[in-house]
């Protein structure tokens, strides 16, 4: 009898620059642990956006992650999203449902269940440090935890702060401050937000997005003042299991 060949399932992640990716070797490893063979995990390494349609067209693909800086520009490609993504107005994961590419956001359920293992009571509001996709799903999840918090840019809009308006008094008052921006970021590891971090106490929580190195230099001026302190590596690690789930493996 013919030997029948299983199908290949191409997995990936689709960004700009991300030789450095966590996905590609998490997804990796979850394949082989479970036996998976005939399943593959691949970065895609998009100069533009406009390459994305052909990416999806030629390439027999399963399932996407989306990282920087696509994850706001992929939307119009997309042919639905789900609520939640559709709220926070950012993808992270797309599932091929037949002929449709359907965008979801894990990195709100991520960054949620990497929080809560730190949350107290006296966290009252947060400061979120970036303006990108990522900074999006940050800001839907303290929506939902009825967090009050601001933003903070270095081209500040309506009701956004910018770095030059910290001061000792906002600090004060916003004892959660999350990095949703590159700088820190491998290889340019000394690099880190400008914040007065002489003005943080224990009492406040520092969270970076960043998982490499895995403590960045805005985690160690919080250290330095002991804060709490926590990187971006559960919060991914939880997002991607929830991808997984998604593209109903």
């Amino acid at each position: 009898m013919e030997k029948i060949e299983k199908k290949e399932k191409r997995f990936g992640l689709v960004g700009r620059d991300i030789s450095y990716s966590f996905s590609r070797g998490y997804f990796s490893e979850k394949f082989t642990k479970l036996g998976l063979s005939d399943h593959n995990y691949e970065n895609f390494d998009l100069a533009n956006i406009s390459e994305f349609k052909a990416l999806t067209q030629e390439n027999n693909l399963s399932g996407l992650n989306v990282t920087i800086p696509y994850k706001e520009l992929v939307i119009p490609y997309l042919d639905e999203l789900d609520e939640t993504a559709k709220k926070i107005g950012a993808v992270n994961t797309i599932r091929f449902k037949k002929d449709k590419l359907i965008g979801y956001n894990t990195d709100a359920y991520g960054f949620k269940k990497s929080l809560s293992a730190h949350l107290k009571k006296k966290h009252k509001k947060a400061l979120i440090l970036g303006t990108g996709g990522a900074s999006k799903a940050i800001a839907y999840v303290f929506e939902v935890l009825d967090i009050p918090f601001q933003f903070v840019s270095r081209n500040p809009e309506v009701k956004q702060l910018s770095y030059k308006d910290l001061d000792k008094k906002l600090i004060k008052e916003h004892q959660i401050i999350v990095n949703c921006s590159p700088v820190g970021t491998h290889p340019n590891i000394h690099e880190k937000p400008d914040i007065p971090y002489q003005y943080l106490t224990k009492d406040h929580l520092l969270f970076d997005l960043i998982y490499n190195p895995s403590k960045t230099a805005f985690l160690k001026e919080g250290e330095t003042q002991k804060t709490i302190i926590e990187n971006g590596l559960a919060m991914l690690e939880f997002q991607a299991e929830k991808s997984w789930k998604i593209w109903g493996s």
